[in-house]
């Protein structure tokens, strides 16, 4: 292996690994894409190297200048993770609702957080309202860059490369691909590569059951992380995705545990979601197919919670 000039060269080239335990013999093969392999143990990374680059390209985004976003805190990870590197001041907007270890994660990178108070820890459409308006009027200086993640586009050039990833990685063909909804990133740039490169696997939304929003039209509470933001996330159209699931958090939280005890996957809830529906549809689909999902990100952000409290 070369030597990599920098850690944003170590982006991406995540391994994918084939459910033995959790999908049986009589099921179709499922196959989960380990992005926790990325530096800062996120898929985030993809989507933060993308975002800032584009920026800088197009020269929305020059030295000395700050950047804002709101987060839960992966992103804000990834984010501070890229600016680090480039030499840009962050500043991120999150809540007491995530996970304490992402909070950590960001301030280590040197990010400055502002905390927006949440109710009992819920993840609720209010709350990332307030905490995006908050973001939006910090982004309104001149010398800030609001990276916007629910808006920009160049998101999904990072997420793309998953599938170029995996059209690398797996000679069968896919017969499904599903992932988590959460700023609608991962699934939009990955369907969109998948048709460009004349793949057309059944693309399958995935939401909390109590959060029903592209299903059902229904806001509700949950603490899955990363997904189900309250609303129809704007990078995502009607278009992307062939069919939308919802996945009960009990079920997520439940898979994610069994994940890392029977197939050492150690992953978070999001990824718990995200496997429980690949297992759901390889179920229906029989052997001879494949679905394919994505661990989104590593289990080391959840310890301070109670998803792998003994």
């Amino acid at each position: 292996m070369a030597v990599s000039r920098s850690t944003l060269d170590t982006i991406g080239h995540t391994p994918v690994v084939q459910l033995r335990s959790l999908a049986g013999p009589d099921m179709a093969t499922v196959l989960v894409k380990l992005e926790y392999f990325n530096p800062t143990g996120s898929y985030k990374d993809r989507m933060a190297k993308a975002i800032i680059e584009g920026a800088e390209q197009r020269g929305d985004l020059r030295p000395g200048m700050r950047v804002v976003e709101i987060t839960g805190g992966s992103t804000g990870s990834s984010l501070a993770f890229v600016c680090a590197q480039k030499g840009y001041p962050v500043t991120f907007v999150t809540s007491d609702a995530f996970a304490e270890e992402k909070r950590r994660t960001m301030a280590a990178f040197g990010a400055e957080l502002i905390i927006e108070p949440s109710e009992n820890g819920q993840i609720t459409g209010e709350l990332i309202t307030r905490a995006t308006e908050r973001a939006r009027r910090i982004g309104e200086a001149d010398d800030v860059y609001w990276t916007d993640q629910f808006h920009n586009e160049d998101a999904l050039v990072g997420y793309r490369t998953i599938v170029i990833e995996l059209s690398e990685q797996v000679p069968d063909t896919i017969d499904v691909f599903c992932a988590g909804v959460g700023t609608g990133g991962l699934l939009a740039g990955a369907s969109r590569a998948f048709r460009d490169r004349d793949a057309a696997p059944r693309i399958v939304a995935l939401e909390p059951a109590s959060s029903p929003v592209l299903s059902e039209g229904q806001t509700g509470r949950h603490r899955i992380e990363g997904v189900g933001v309250g609303f129809v996330p704007p990078l995502l159209r009607a278009s992307d995705y062939d069919e939308v699931r919802t996945v009960d958090e009990a079920d997520a939280r439940e898979t994610a545990r069994r994940m890392a005890r029977e197939e050492g996957i150690f992953a978070g809830t999001s990824s718990g979601m995200n496997v429980a529906a690949a297992i759901r549809l390889a179920r229906e689909l029989g052997p001879g197919h494949t679905v394919a999902t994505v661990a989104v990100d590593s289990g080391l952000k959840y310890l301070q919670g109670d998803l792998y409290q003994a």
